[in-house]
This record gives C-alpha cells, sequence and structure tokens, in this order.
C-alpha cells in the first residue's frame, strides 16, 4: 500500500511524492535497506496486466543518490537513465527493466525530487 512522501518516508512501504495525483498515477519508490526500489502505479491497475510480473527497478542506495543528483543539475546518470520525450512523459531505464511515466506523473516526481522527499536519509 501506498503512503505519501514524507521528509523522512518510513523505512518500508511504497511511497510517493507530495505533489501526485493522491497515489493514483505515479511513481512510487520504497526503501529496503540497502536498496532502492522504483515502480509504476499504473501497472496493477491496468486489467491487461493480471498474471504478469510487475516491472521494478531495484538499485543500490548510492546508485540512486547519484540519480538524485543528475536529477537535481539535469545530468543524465549513466546507468539509471531517464529518458525525457518532448512531450514530457519519461522512460526509466535500468539494465533490461523498463518503467513508463506520463508527463504529470514525471514531473510531480522531479518536484518530489527538488523538495529532497526521496533523499536516503
Amino acid at each position: 500500500m501506498s503512503t505519501t512522501a514524507r521528509r523522512r518516508p518510513a523505512e518500508h512501504g511504497w511511497f510517493t511524492s507530495s505533489r501526485s495525483n493522491n497515489g493514483n498515477q505515479c511513481v512510487e519508490v520504497r526503501f529496503d535497506g540497502d536498496v532502492v526500489q522504483i515502480r509504476d502505479s499504473k501497472f496493477r491497475r491496468n486489467p491487461l496486466n493480471v498474471g504478469l510480473d510487475e516491472p521494478i527497478i531495484t538499485v543500490p542506495t548510492e546508485l540512486w543518490t547519484e540519480f538524485l543528483h543528475h536529477l537535481r543539475t539535469t545530468r543524465r546518470h549513466p546507468t539509471l537513465v531517464a529518458h525525457v520525450s518532448p512531450d514530457h512523459s519519461a522512460t526509466l531505464r535500468h539494465n533490461a527493466t523498463l518503467l513508463h511515466f506520463t508527463a504529470p506523473e514525471w514531473e510531480a516526481f522531479l518536484a518530489g525530487v527538488h523538495d529532497n522527499e526521496f533523499a536516503c536519509v
């Protein structure tokens, strides 16, 4: 179950940016020990995805921290790659896992990044 992001999010459970659409469509993040997991909230609500494995990106906390820094400075991270389209939608890729976000989802996530909501603390 998702919770709204806080400055110091719970160490369990998925959370979203406080700028997201009440968790209906958003980038969801979870801290799990020394890793950070990222998923797309839309996946579970799509009836076409029933029975499919949910794509989740899992990265070490150090890589996540580097990625957040790159987003704040508008530089591209070499291994956790965010490709933003002209319509401001985004695809997040790590190895073979791809997550697709709408423009409002990605913009809410970026606002949360700039507000430090996703920092590993």
